[in-house]
């Protein structure tokens, strides 16, 4: 079983939900600053199979893996169709999920993620992953004394964060961490974001999903990536190709935002709010 966080609105009786899926290598700890946007609405955020909290639970990872284990945190919690937002590879399972199970999805939110990224045919699943994820993949292989190496050695220098370093930052690196043996080590294992990322970007799932898309969708894309870097992962051009060939999507760019601060910081949340589905 999953570990879900929920955000219930103060105060509130009954309140629509909405479902958060996270990025590759995250957890439900990624979206604070998003749910101080969400006043009054039920926020559904799991740690995805191999995370987090659910870094125990066993199985093939993939797209159609992931969008069945939300389907099932959606059936314990009875709940029937609902917006679906998704940041980076969450927004992946997002467009999976509204194809499996089309009826537990009004709408789409793709935060960074969800259409094609701009790859090369035909690498290796390992060089695949140091394309996409640079030293987030090599952090994977690593191990730490404890929260303050892991905090101080790799996120404090972390360039995405400059400007942007918080006390919900520091919480989502504390949890990240898990034993191993005498030391500790990432939740999500470097095997499971290998399969996750070839899968995402080699597989048949997110392909049919893509020419079957039905749900409305909105596509929101930042210009710089997981090292601030300019561009992003959807470059202009590689953008265009994409929107001239799912014109269903519609596209909103954001500004000054890297792949991790839309999400991750109070800022980014406040670019995203008047986007946010309110369920």
């Amino acid at each position: 079983m999953l570990r879900v966080g929920i955000w219930d609105p103060v105060g509130a009786a009954a309140a629509a939900s909405v479902l958060v899926i996270h990025g590759v290598t995250s957890s439900h700890l990624a979206w604070p600053f998003v749910v101080e946007q969400l006043p009054g609405i039920r926020v559904i955020a799991p740690d995805l199979r191999g995370r987090g909290a659910s870094n125990d639970v066993e199985g093939p990872a993939g797209m159609s893996a992931h969008a069945d284990d939300l389907v099932a945190v959606l059936d314990d919690l009875g709940v029937d169709g609902l917006p679906v937002i998704g940041h980076s590879m969450g927004a992946f399972v997002a467009v999976v999920l509204a194809h499996r199970h089309p009826e537990r999805v009004t709408e789409l939110l793709l935060i960074d993620g969800g259409l094609p990224l701009d790859v090369p045919a035909g690498v290796e699943p390992e060089v695949l992953v140091q394309l996409i994820l640079g030293p987030t993949a090599e952090r994977l292989s690593r191990r730490w004394s404890g929260v303050t190496e892991y905090t101080e050695e790799f996120w404090r220098p972390h360039p995405a964060f400059a400007e942007d370093w918080s006390a919900e930052l520091e919480a989502y690196i504390a949890y990240d961490l898990v034993p191993d043996g005498d030391a500790y080590r990432p939740a999500t294992s470097y095997r499971t974001t290998v399969d996750d990322t070839l899968d995402m970007n080699t597989g048949t799932a997110l392909p049919e999903a893509l020419a079957a898309l039905s749900k409305p969708t909105l596509l929101l894309t930042v210009p710089r990536g997981l090292q601030n870097e300019s561009p992003g992962l959807y470059p202009p051009a590689h953008q265009r190709r994409l929107l001239e060939a799912f014109p269903q999507v519609r596209h909103v760019g954001l500004d000054d935002l890297n792949h991790y601060t839309v999400v991750m910081s109070a800022r980014g949340a406040e670019a995203l709010a008047p986007h946010l589905p309110r369920g």
